[in-house]
């Protein structure tokens, strides 16, 4: 058989592989997703969620004999402990024994799941083994160092019950010496006990709150009821943003449910907000990938107050520590600014900042917010000049990566990262007025591609694409880059390399081929890249399997961060990644000034129409409309209701918007 028809075979298989898919969540009318629990089944789940002074890992579901299983990992970032470094924010485990036990009847009442449901917060639906049914909703609260458990009680039964709940209140004191600010005291506490009579059909509710505080408990007088609407106005807001609508209603709401996770990530430290990666590990600091490179573009998109200061307050952050000897800014600046961490040496992230604050400076809209970032921008890119060796290409230590596989003394991401930087740089540039940098950077990243080109484009297991550093000879998943920058020479070889069983795997693109490990972040660069490159059957044919899988499989409801390493953490910037996917990939919009950007949206062969409304990103308020005609497309674009362009488009060239 010839060799291209077995890759092409290889490629069928691998992709029937892949769309074999079994849901255990489906979608809700209301805009969330529900778990209709089997009994006999036992699966556990965890999500992350997160305010501003707090972030709950909970894990939830049944044992294997239907009862409950709801554990608590509680994270207060702004309560620091020693030593300060990256993962000193304080941290703390509940069992569940912090619940007050309750009896019915003098019967002890035990709770079987019968639906789960999330939509911001959790909401578990449970019948007992007593006349009573329950219903959990566990959410944190907006603004402060606390987490809620709402519990009602409700007589299904003819008769009354009379019902029992303990006085319980758990309290953890952390030893002075092990506290930034001394001794933290932790506290659960019931807001209900006593004995109570519910006639049929009455109900009982109360609440736990667990919350954390410098030296004493916290005094502080909680309203579920008021937090968790501040919690639901919170989501809704963000629902109402930025809202995509195709026939695909999974990858919808995987759009939707990635919003609430990429911006709920942002604490309010003594530094200003800043945007966390979480996992519980990473808070109250930001990296040059996480927060620079993947959230920070695409904040301007959602409206978000908070998310777009937080991203601001990054940059000024980083830009502390540009200095004239041109030592590189650190990867990550950590405890609350009051640190930072360097640890893998140059990994590119001047590479990441420049293209970051000028992609955000772009979509910003703010001529003067972009003024500000432009100092920053330049600096990084002499210092990538500094690094640029003979040959054309840029030198850098490491890459996002940090050594967990090699990346030689020169990468592609590193490289493509600069090139999409001085692209955007330059767009900024001439929005700003600023003549002579335009044409600079312009011609300094059509040198880079050639060299990117000639030094990456390589013939790897079989694919005319790219080795991701000097003696690389397997695949690597960053081969992806090239696409999502418009860098096209190689993009037949390149996809067919990303979708091959050499890197496609069944929890997306694998980071190395040979190996198991896979990031949800360059899988996520993968679709934006098939995408943008006009792939557009073949990447929403995997992207629709992957949304379904975050959505809705086993483990749910967000992009992760990886695995083996992490167990798939919720880290919130993957989230901002995969509605990239979909504002610069399924609708390959490019900022272009800080009123402008162009466009080539990639309507599928079986989609009629799709749309992407409510958009915030260059001071608008902006809807985009596509829809196909008989033999092209109809684009229609609209600001604050008042329409920009409405032209039928050929499907091929990029189309040019510029905003009142």
């Amino acid at each position: 058989m010839k060799k291209k028809s077995m890759g092409l075979m290889m490629l069928m298989c691998c992709c029937c592989m892949a769309m074999a898919q079994t849901s255990r969540w489906s979608l809700v009318p209301d805009g969330g997703i529900r778990w209709k629990v089997d009994n006999g089944n036992a699966h556990t789940d965890q999500i992350e969620m997160s305010g501003k002074k707090i972030s709950a890992i909970i894990t939830y579901g049944t044992d294997k004999t239907g009862g409950l299983v709801l554990k608590k990992k509680l994270v207060f970032p702004m309560l620091r402990t020693i030593p300060n470094n990256t993962h000193a924010s304080l941290t703390t485990s509940f069992d569940g024994s912090e619940s007050a036990p309750v009896t019915v009847d003098g019967v002890p009442m035990k709770e079987i799941p019968v639906a789960f449901y999330l939509k911001g917060h959790i909401r578990i639906h449970s019948r007992s083994n007593t006349p009573l049914w329950v219903t959990d909703i566990l959410f944190p609260t907006i603004d402060k160092a606390a987490f809620i458990q709402e519990r009602q009680i409700i007589n299904t039964s003819g008769k009354a019950c009379t019902v029992k709940i303990d006085s319980t209140v758990k309290e953890i004191r952390t030893a002075k010496e092990k506290g930034v600010d001394g001794v933290y005291v932790i506290t659960a506490v019931n807001s209900l006990h006593g004995v109570y009579i519910i006639p049929p059909g009455g109900a009982l509710k109360w609440d736990i709150v667990y919350a954390a505080e410098k030296g004493i408990p916290s005094s502080y007088t909680y309203s579920a009821d008021y937090e968790l609407a501040r919690r639901n106005a919170f989501v809704e807001e963000l629902m109402q943003n930025l809202v995509l609508e195709t026939p695909d209603d999974t990858i919808n709401r995987g759009f939707a449910f990635a919003k609430i996770r990429a911006v709920e990530s942002i604490y309010d430290t003594k530094a200003g907000l800043m945007h966390g990666p979480g996992g519980g590990a990473y808070y109250a600091a930001i990296w040059a990938n996480d927060q620079a490179e993947y959230a920070n573009p695409f904040f301007p998109f959602t409206g978000s107050l908070d998310a777009n200061e937080s991203a601001a307050n990054s940059f000024r952050l980083f830009a502390r520590y540009i200095n004239p000897d041109y030592t590189p800014i650190p990867s990550s600046i950590i405890a609350e600014g009051d640190g930072y961490w360097n640890g893998a040496g140059d990994r590119g992230d001047q590479a990441m900042i420049a293209y970051g604050a000028s992609r955000f400076a772009l979509a910003g809209g703010d001529t003067a917010a972009a003024q500000r970032l432009f100092p920053l921008i330049t600096w990084c890119l002499q210092y990538l000049e500094r690094k640029q060796l003979d040959n054309g290409i840029i030198a850098s230590d490491a890459d996002e990566l940090e050594g967990r596989f090699p990346a030689g003394k020169a990468n592609l991401s590193t490289n493509v990262l600069a090139y999409g930087a001085y692209e955007s740089a330059a767009a900024l540039a001439a929005s700003l007025g600023i003549k002579d940098s335009v044409a600079v950077y312009r011609s300094r990243a059509a040198a880079l591609a050639v060299a990117i080109e000639r030094y990456f484009g390589q013939r790897v297991q079989g694919y005319n694409t790219y080795r991701y550093y000097d003696g690389n000879t397997v695949l690597r998943s960053w081969i992806c880059l090239p696409l999502t920058m418009g860098l096209f020479q190689r993009k037949e070889a390149t996809i067919k390399a990303l979708l091959s069983p050499y890197l496609w795997s069944e929890n997306g693109v694998l980071t190395a081929a040979g190996d198991h490990t896979f990031w949800d972040r360059s899988t996520l660069y993968a679709f934006r890249g098939l995408f943008f490159a006009g792939a557009t059957d073949t990447a929403l044919q995997y992207f629709a399997w992957y949304a379904r899988k975050r959505l809705l499989g086993e483990h749910v409801p967000y992009a992760v961060e990886a695995w083996p390493e992490g167990d798939q953490r919720h880290l919130s910037a993957e989230s901002a990644l995969y509605c990239r996917v979909v504002t610069e990939g399924l609708f390959g919009i490019v900022p272009t000034g800080l009123r402008a950007f162009s466009m080539c949206p990639r309507l599928p062969a079986a989609w009629k129409h799709m749309s992407l409304k409510h958009i915030r990103a260059f001071g608008a308020d902006m809807n985009i409309t596509v829809e196909r005609l008989a033999n092209n497309y109809k684009v229609t674009v609209t600001d604050k209701q008042q329409k920009i362009l409405s032209t039928n488009w050929n499907g091929r060239d990029a189309i040019t918007v510029q905003l009142h």
